[in-house]
């Protein structure tokens, strides 16, 4: 049996009967959510045209505090910079002119060791051999500090405890009496290779290198006359050694 279900009637409106229909409001659009938009998409590098115009203007240029004075009273206050540097000119030329005089030297000059003087005089006989077609700066520097250290052993060797030649002040009195080594090199390139004035020069001037140079360590070194021939023949290698580079 089937069941039977009350329902009830719908009624429309009608358009003829504006009293039976209930008025309706309509509700206005809504637009779509839109995110707020800034004017500027990067706003921490938004600035004003404005005021950086007015900023960069030259009418608020800044001020600085004048320096001039000052900074003029600090560099006359300075030393010269070879007197930083531990060059004294004055000195080089005094210690050059008393190796000039083979016959008297002064030892009092050369108590102050240095080697500026001696560097000089190694780069001037370098740049000697290289007019005359040799390249010796490596070799001039390193025969230089092996017969230093030669000299050195050997005197402490003989003076024993009473030694006091150090190895700086050996550098420095070889470095000065390579004067006459240097005037060897200077006059070979105008003198005949291979012949006897050459030669001659040599023996002369290799002898006046020897001679300064044995009296400077021994009368710097306290050590008596006792081993004087000794230092003297070590200082005859040295600087025939040396001269060896100019004549050959």
């Amino acid at each position: 049996m089937a069941k039977q279900f009350n329902v009830p009637p719908v009624v429309f409106p009608s358009a003829g009967n504006p009293s039976s229909s209930v008025p309706q409001q309509r509700r206005p659009p809504t637009a779509p959510f839109q995110p707020q938009r800034s004017p500027n998409p990067l706003p921490f590098l938004s600035f004003d045209v404005n005021s950086a115009a007015a900023s960069t203007s030259f009418s608020s240029a800044p001020h600085f505090p004048s320096t001039t004075v000052a900074g003029a009273a600090g560099f006359d206050d300075e030393p010269p910079l070879l007197e930083e540097l531990g060059i004294n000119t004055k000195q080089i030329y005094q210690k050059t002119l008393s190796i000039l005089n083979p016959i008297r030297v002064n030892h009092h000059l050369h108590e102050d060791a240095d080697l500026s003087g001696p560097f000089l005089f190694l780069i001037a006989f370098g740049l000697f051999q290289l007019l005359a077609g040799k390249l010796h700066f490596g070799i001039i520097l390193g025969w230089m500090t092996m017969a230093s250290m030669f000299l050195y052993v050997i005197f402490n060797m003989l003076a024993g405890r009473n030694g006091n030649l150090d190895m700086y002040k050996c550098l420095s009195l070889l470095g000065y009496c390579m004067l006459p080594i240097v005037m060897l090199s200077a006059l070979s390139l105008f003198v005949p290779r291979g012949g006897y004035v050459i030669m001659a020069l040599t023996g002369v001037l290799v002898i006046w290198a020897t001679r300064v140079c044995t009296r400077l360590v021994v009368e710097l070194a306290n050590c008596g006359d006792e081993h004087t021939r000794l230092i003297e023949y070590a200082c005859f290698l040295i600087y025939m050694l040396f001269s060896m580079l100019v004549v050959f």
